[in-house]
């Protein structure tokens, strides 16, 4: 699926017709069956993305990254060569969790040279072999060598660091990201290092909330009180619908037309705005950061605002035309809670303004992620009521067909490969 037709060619929806039109179930989305489906069909066996590289600076940095879809915590750590390996954080002695600290439910980060069991003592290097084992004498043909840590297939896509729980992944990350997502190689993500992360959760499905970034024609009405009366009144008058849609595989892409906020009449600022020459739309000054790659605004939308790429299954990148990026990921604990993170990345600040330009941003995006979250418990809420059991959507919502389409597809592919198994 990765067919990219221009807004000339009429609707987006009737060029993939494999999605069809009619109303939309959500059971996808209040069903504890189908979750329970999910964590097996999708979560361990897609390609997820736990960090950046950048969390792991020197020889033993090492995060851990709690995957509760796949009842998984791993450990991410940067081995003696300058590689990254991912592990299970299980001791292979009795099972206890390896790497936490005062609570064992709780992400952590750090520098180590190796890793030591808190429960008896085992202890494993920093490429997962196990080194040490206390009164190893009392062990009935213990080999070491064969009792190192569980791999983790994890591999690095532009300083993304991504992990793949399944036996034998079916692809390389890169077959799996597509041509799509690859095109923005040259971007220069790790020049943007400044980062800004917040964290919340959330009482619903993980999918509704990707549902919320999926389209724009909540944003003149949503976000309406986040702009002066008169522009907030202009725009719900208008609606809004970005000018460009983008399917590959199982990823999805937006892209939207820019506004340059310094260019705006003063009377739809907001004074600390002016006051820090920053807002939504990130820092005013923006920084040269060369030539972007042709895999960015695909459309050639002009003026360019951003390109909100929505990797499967949890994972988006956002990039702005301002010079800056973000990232969402929403992390499923049950069929209808789950936990989202945010982080935005800025050119490292030269002065106390860029500092507090990159600060505005980012708290002025917390409460838009803040208020495209206010409605989910609702949204949950009532959909698990089934008084109403499908729903309409418009011809700019293609995206929310498609992320619950690949949902249904690989929940069905593993129901009848495990079917098959069986025979």
């Amino acid at each position: 699926m990765a067919r990219w037709p221009k807004p000339a060619e009429g609707s987006w929806t009737q060029h993939y017709p494999e999605l069809g039109t009619a109303p939309m179930s959500y059971e996808d989305s209040i069903s504890p069956e189908f979750f329970e489906l999910e964590r097996d069909a999708i979560f361990k066996r897609a390609w997820l993305n736990v960090g950046r590289i950048e969390q792991l600076p020197r020889t033993g940095s090492y995060f851990t990254k709690e995957i509760h879809a796949a009842h998984s915590s791993i450990i991410l750590v940067r081995d003696r060569d300058g590689s990254v390996n991912a592990f299970h954080n299980i001791c292979r002695h009795r099972g206890n969790k390896l790497v936490w600290n005062e609570f064992p439910r709780e992400e952590t980060s750090g520098t180590c040279r190796q890793f030591t069991c808190k429960y008896h003592g085992w202890r494993y290097g920093l490429d997962g072999s196990l080194t040490f084992v206390q009164q190893e004498g009392e062990f009935f043909d213990l080999d070491k060598d064969n009792l190192g840590l569980a791999r983790v297939h994890c591999e690095v896509w532009s300083g993304f660091i991504f992990v793949n729980l399944a036996a034998q992944p079916r692809q390389t990350l890169r077959e799996f990201l597509g041509p799509m997502v690859t095109g923005l190689e040259g971007y220069p993500f790790g020049e943007l290092t400044e980062r800004y992360s917040y964290r919340a959760e959330v009482g619903a499905n993980w999918k509704l909330y990707l549902d919320a970034f999926q389209e724009f024609y909540h944003a003149p009405i949503l976000h309406g009180k986040q702009t002066p009366d008169n522009f907030s009144v202009a725009a719900q008058q208008a609606g809004f619908e970005a000018p460009h849609y983008q399917l590959d595989g199982p990823h999805r892409l937006v892209s939207t037309s820019g506004v340059v906020t310094w260019e705006l009449d003063a009377a739809m600022r907001k004074p600390m705005e002016d006051i820090t020459r920053s807002g939504l739309f990130g820092p005013w000054d923006v920084p040269d950061l060369g030539p972007m790659p042709a895999g960015l605004n695909p459309a050639g939308c002009e003026p360019w605002g951003l390109d909100s790429f929505q990797l499967w299954p949890n994972f988006t990148i956002l990039i702005w035309s301002g010079g800056w990026y973000l990232t969402y990921q929403y992390w499923p604990t049950s069929h209808n809670t789950h936990i989202f993170e945010g982080n935005l990345y800025f050119t490292p600040a030269r002065t106390p303004r860029d500092r507090v330009a990159h600060e505005m941003a980012a708290v002025t995006f917390k409460e838009y992620g803040l208020q495209d979250s206010s409605t989910l418990e609702a949204t949950q809420l009532m959909l698990e009521s089934r008084a109403v059991t499908t729903f309409q959507l418009n011809d700019q919502e293609i995206l929310l067909r498609h992320l619950h389409k690949v949902a249904a597809d690989w929940v069905g592919d593993y129901q009848r490969e495990r079917t098959e198994a069986k025979r």
